[in-house]
Parts: structure tokens; C-alpha cells; sequence
């Protein structure tokens, strides 16, 4: 039975003995082209999530998450708690984007962009590597008795993932403050913000427990993204696959052997050997495989040195493999690719027709209408004028329907930069352009050379007389 319909590999997870006892994975340093890639998209991201916090468009920053103010930067566009429905939106279509990847390219997201993978690869991994040598030689170094050499190649490794993991929380923080309160955090004493402080320790912590003894077993135990995959993946997905009809039955052999009665696949468990999460590709399609590529490397090295041709491991789909059929759009994919079409067009017109300003006017409490001597009918209103832009603005009020004047008795509404102006202005309208109690208003909020907004009230007046 080949190793594709032998499901028996299913039943475990493959760092858990059937103890429920953790297998600790020593994976060798992954080599190749695609490895090459990895570090060129990861050494971008890591550097993209250092100096990000430092980058302003304009006088704002070009990310920032203010949960306590609901105060949002997202590369540049400013989001108030009024626009919160770009920031839902937001969600709900890179939600449908992932869904709309994993359909057609599997788990490619989790092996080279995932934060997760990124830094435990291409920053914890590496370290320990330096330090302590390949995988074998790591499984070695750890059951050999303490020595002078193991303490202080043991003592270099945590204190520098402390300090990474330290560096890494500090980052993540500036995304939700600014980059200019957390330097005033870091420079000031830690009890004058002892909560800050004990957050980012415990922060700082969390993420050294998780690169030094968690590991895998965030992707493996906690992500729900790998459990998702047998709903989300199908037959014609693109996934990281071992080629079973060309690879068996496997066997040793030696360059320039002769096999007609065996398969390409050397049985050298290179593979497994490079597998960041334990698993043998072989087998199949996994919950554990995060499609790192590191396999894919590995094989190819070996078919490499054996004379036969690459690719025995690599990017395809299970119908590829079985029936020969190439990448095709199905249904499904069509469908979440129309939704997330629709998606981002509905944010890309909600963001553009955003106003600069938010206005809410409300009628003055405790009072209806005032009938002046002339017959005209007055109402009185407040006024709050959020200023979302980086300028400040000096705003006019239009009455641009019914027929009447406007006219602001407090102060002026003059609205800096991201804050509020408020103020109290009459409406007076005659009494014959009024048909109802309720009159529906529209006033036209402008800086003085264009309409920034419309705003729609009522104005409340006595019942018309017919008879006049």
C-alpha cells in the first residue's frame, strides 16, 4: 500500500508519541533556491515591521492601531471611529482573501509570510544553528552532559532570543501607541508606567516562551488556519505534494543505477530530515505542513546527485499528479474571487468619498421654536465639527434647503488639525416656506472654497395656517 492511501500516519500527531509526550524536532538547515527566496521576502518583512513605525505620510504615521481611542492609520488613511466600517470591511474581505489563496495555492501564506514562521526560521532558527550546530548535531548537543562549552553557547542563545524577543514586543507596541510615546515610555523610569512596563515584560515573555519551547506547536496545536485546510483546500489546489506515481516504490540506489522496476524517490528522508514540523511529506497533505518549501530543496539536491530529474517534491495539485490535469478556475474559486472583486471596490468607493470632516448637529435641548415679529420662525442648534484631516479648517455653514438664514451665535468653528469645533447657530426661516411641523433642513458644511459635507436635520415650526 503506498504511503498516500496508508492513512495510519493520520492517527498522530508527528512531534506527540503515543504517550502524549513531546517529540522534539531538530530540522537540518534548509538549502536551495526557494530557501534563497524565503529569506529574501523575510529579510523584506522583518524590515518592513522595524522601521514601519518610523515611516509618516505626511504628518501621520503610516501605520497605527489606537484601539483605546479607536484611532486608526492604515498606510496613511486616517480612520475615525465614524468610518469603523472601512477597518469591518477590511476584515471581512482579507478574510475572503485567504480563503480565496488557500483554495488555489494551500498553505503558501504560512511557510513565507506567516509572522509565526518568519521569525522562528528566519531569526530564532538561524541563531541556533550558528550556535549550536545543524539539526543532528543540535539533538546531540542536548543530551551531551553540561560543560563549560554547552553553558555558555546555552546562555548566549537565550539572552540573545530575550533580547530579540524583547526588541520584537517593543516594535509590535509602537503599532499601538506611536512610535513617539513609546520612545517617551522607554526613556522615562517603568514606575511611571508600571502597567505599561509589567504589559511589555509579560509580552516580551510570551514571545521567548513561544520561539524557545512552543515552536511548531503554535502552527500544530493553536493556529486554527491548518484546520481549516479540509475545508478550504480541494483536489486541484496548488499545495506542496510529493509525487507518489513517479516516486514509487522507493529504494536506495546509486548514480547511474539502473531501476525500471522502482521509483525515482531514494528513500534518503532528506525530506523529513528539513521539516520544520516533523511531518514526511510523503505521506501526503498534512495538517502540520505549512508548505515552507524546505523539502522541496532538499529533493532536489538529492535527484541532483542520483542523475534524475528535480521536481520529484514540489508545487503542484493532487489532480495534477493522479489525472494530469493543470491548474483549472472552478466554481468556487470564481465565486470568491467575484465577492472579494465587490469588496474591495465598495471599500476603494467608501474610502474615496470619505469627508475630511464628521458634523453632528443636533437641536438645543429644553426649547421647540421661537416666532420672531416679522412671522419668521427660529430654531436653535449646536454644533461638532470632527477636523479628520492634518490641516486646520476654518468652517462656513450654508442653509441649502428651505429658503432661509443661517447664522452662528457662538463660537467661530474654527477646527484644528484632528480635533473638534463646537458652536451654536440659528436657523430662521419664514413662516410661508413651512408646510409641515417638521421641516426637513440641509445645510452645506464648507471650508470656504468647497462643500466638505451635507448634513440633514429638521426644523421644527407651529402648524400652518391655511386660512392666510
Amino acid at each position: 500500500m503506498s504511503p498516500e492511501t496508508d492513512g495510519s500516519f493520520r492517527d498522530t500527531l508527528a512531534t506527540i508519541d503515543r504517550r502524549g509526550r513531546r517529540i522534539w524536532v531538530y530540522p537540518s538547515r534548509p538549502r536551495g533556491k526557494l530557501y534563497t527566496a524565503r529569506r529574501i521576502v523575510a529579510t523584506f518583512l522583518l524590515v518592513f515591521l522595524f522601521i514601519a513605525p518610523f515611516i509618516k505620510v505626511g504628518k501621520h504615521p503610516l501605520l497605527l492601531f489606537d484601539i483605546v481611542h479607536r484611532h486608526f492609520f492604515i498606510f496613511g488613511i486616517e480612520i475615525w471611529p465614524h468610518d469603523f466600517h472601512l477597518v469591518v470591511l477590511s476584515v471581512i474581505a482579507f478574510a475572503v482573501f485567504v480563503i480565496l489563496f488557500t483554495a488555489a495555492f494551500g498553505r503558501l501564506f504560512c511557510g513565507w509570510i506567516c509572522p509565526q514562521t518568519v521569525f522562528l526560521e528566519m531569526l530564532f532558527r538561524r541563531i541556533e544553528f550558528l550556535l549550536e550546530g545543524n539539526g543532528p548535531r543540535q539533538r546531540s548537543f542536548n543530551k551531551a552532559p553540561m560543560s563549560i562549552n554547552k553553558f555558555v553557547r546555552k546562555l548566549t542563545k537565550h539572552v540573545l532570543f530575550l533580547g530579540i524577543a524583547f526588541l520584537i514586543s517593543n516594535i509590535l507596541i509602537s503599532y499601538f501607541v506611536g512610535i513617539d510615546k513609546l520612545r517617551e515610555l522607554v526613556s522615562s523610569s517603568p514606575t511611571e508606567h508600571m502597567i505599561g512596563f509589567t504589559l511589555m515584560m509579560i509580552f516580551s515573555l510570551a514571545i521567548y516562551g513561544v520561539y524557545t519551547r512552543f515552536r511548531e506547536q503554535v502552527c500544530t496545536l493553536v493556529c486554527p488556519y491548518g484546520r481549516l485546510q479540509s475545508v478550504l483546500l480541494d483536489s486541484n489546489s496548488i499545495v506542496v505534494a510529493y509525487d507518489h506515481r513517479r516516486g514509487e516504490p522507493r529504494g536506495k540506489r546509486v548514480r547511474g543505477e539502473s531501476r525500471s522496476d522502482k521509483g525515482d524517490c531514494v528513500d534518503c528522508s532528506m525530506c523529513v530530515l528539513v521539516c520544520p514540523t516533523g511531518i514526511d511529506i510523503r505521506h501526503g497533505t498534512q495538517l502540520e505542513c505549512v508548505n515552507c518549501t524546505a523539502c522541496i530543496d532538499a529533493c532536489n539536491s538529492v535527484m541532483k546527485k542520483v542523475g534524475l530529474p528535480p521536481k520529484l517534491i514540489r508545487y503542484t495539485s493532487h489532480d495534477q499528479i493522479t489525472k494530469g490535469k493543470g491548474f483549472r478556475i472552478t466554481g468556487r474559486i470564481a465565486a470568491y474571487t467575484v465577492v472579494l472583486t465587490l469588496l474591495i471596490g465598495l471599500i476603494g468607493f467608501l474610502a474615496a468619498s470619505r469627508s475630511v470632516v464628521e458634523t453632528t448637529i443636533l437641536r438645543a435641548t429644553g426649547r421647540t421654536y421661537d416666532e420672531l415679529e416679522d412671522g419668521s420662525i427660529r430654531n436653535l442648534y449646536t454644533i461638532k465639527v470632527l477636523n479628520k484631516s492634518a490641516d486646520s479648517l476654518d468652517i462656513e455653514l450654508r442653509l441649502a434647503s428651505p429658503d432661509g438664514i443661517i447664522d452662528v451665535v457662538g463660537p467661530p468653528l474654527h477646527a484644528e488639525a484632528e480635533k473638534n469645533a463646537e458652536s451654536v447657530f440659528v436657523v430662521q426661516i419664514p413662516r410661508k416656506e413651512l408646510l409641515t411641523t417638521t421641516t426637513p433642513l440641509v445645510i452645506e458644511v464648507s471650508d470656504g472654497t468647497k462643500i466638505l459635507e451635507e448634513v440633514h436635520t429638521t426644523f421644527f415650526g407651529p402648524e400652518p395656517d391655511w386660512n392666510k
